[in-house]
């Protein structure tokens, strides 16, 4: 039988489970500084008759690392391994003033996007809330034991997955992050990615208030079938009514992801559109200079292009940022990730 892991419980959850074993509640701070910091407090403030009876309820196994590589840009690729053996990738990405923590939702993809290493892997298994704080849990105390004074990092759900297609854990493991008295990683600090998972984003109005971003691509319903195949099923038209009623509701500003692709969506026809479609939202669009990968049909642009796209939307009045390349050296960059023989071959793992 699968327990329930520790690590997918709120403080609320823990103080009902705590009511109904009759524990005192002041016990409950000791629990989970424990639990979450440091063990060794267990021996001064925990009877070894509660840490017996919540081992026989509940699973308190992490993920382990099996494996960590570090870019020459300080990014750290982890290789991480859960109970079954499967394994996501999970990375650390290094700003000027703290980390980013990329986090899988998913072992492998269905989407099958054809900019993305992740789905040519296809899809393996949702992941728990435990395993996704999990993953969280084991790559920031390897950071913080190289890095002690580190503040914790912001989080994004843009690994290996489609995070609306998880998305019942995927907010359990957002609500145990949230949660002040256990990790209190603020709601501002997370951003999840979407290719525009229709089902999934219908249902974020109970969702937690963490930013949200499209993955974009193109402007054209035509071309972005090419690139996210299931525009197909979920057009582009539908997804953007589905964000604008989301941001109605929350007042926020919507990132929007544009993979920069050599001679495919680049020209002014592009600006046009992005224009047309992004002018009157209060949006932000994020240029990603594509990064390829094994088998890729697509090529990055050359700097010069990827300037002159920005001064294009720039002049139509568009909000635009470009995202700097971490980790392309160890294929720990953005659409990159995928676990294979392929690339252990290669020396990524």
């Amino acid at each position: 039988m699968n327990m329930i892991s520790a690590y997918s419980l709120t403080h609320q959850n823990w103080k009902d489970l705590f009511s109904s074993c009759g524990v005192s509640q002041h016990v409950l701070p000791f629990w989970l500084k424990g639990l979450y910091k440091d063990s060794r407090i267990w021996e001064r403030h925990i009877s070894k008759e509660l840490v017996t009876d919540l081992n026989a309820q509940l699973d308190f196994t992490l993920p382990e690392i099996s494996s960590a590589q570090i870019s020459q840009d300080g990014t750290a690729k982890f290789l991480i391994r859960f109970r079954d053996q499967l394994e996501v990738e999970t990375v650390l990405i290094p700003f000027h003033k703290r980390f980013t923590i990329c986090l899988s939702t998913q072992v492998g993809c269905g989407m099958n996007c054809s900019f993305c290493y992740t789905g040519t892997q296809g899809l393996k298994r949702n992941l728990s809330a435990g395993e996704i704080v999990g993953q969280y849990i084991v790559a920031t105390k390897w950071f913080k034991e190289k890095n002690p004074e580190a503040l914790n990092p912001n989080i994004v759900f843009m690994g290996q997955g489609e995070p609306l297609h998880n998305l019942n854990e995927v907010k359990k493991a957002i609500e145990v992050l949230n949660d002040t008295q256990i990790l209190d990683i603020g709601q501002r600090q997370m951003t999840l990615s979407t290719v525009g998972y229709l089902p999934g984003l219908k249902k974020l109005a109970d969702f937690p208030k963490i930013n949200f971003a499209l993955s974009l691509h193109s402007p054209f319903e035509e071309e972005r079938k090419k690139l996210i195949p299931i525009t197909e099923k979920y057009p582009l038209r539908d997804v953007m009514e589905a964000f604008d009623e989301h941001q109605a509701r929350r007042k926020q500003i919507i990132t929007f992801e544009y993979l920069l692709i050599k001679n495919l969506n680049m020209t002014d026809a592009h600006v046009q559109g992005l224009s047309e479609l992004l002018g009157h939202r209060q949006a932000i669009l994020n240029l990603i200079p594509f990064n390829p990968f094994p088998g890729s049909e697509w090529e990055r642009p050359d700097e010069s292009a990827i300037e002159n796209f920005k001064a294009k939307c720039v002049e139509k009045k568009l909000r635009v940022m470009v995202r700097t390349t971490k980790g392309s050296d160890i294929l720990a960059a953005c659409g990159q990730l995928k676990v294979n023989k392929l690339a252990r071959n290669n020396g990524v793992h």
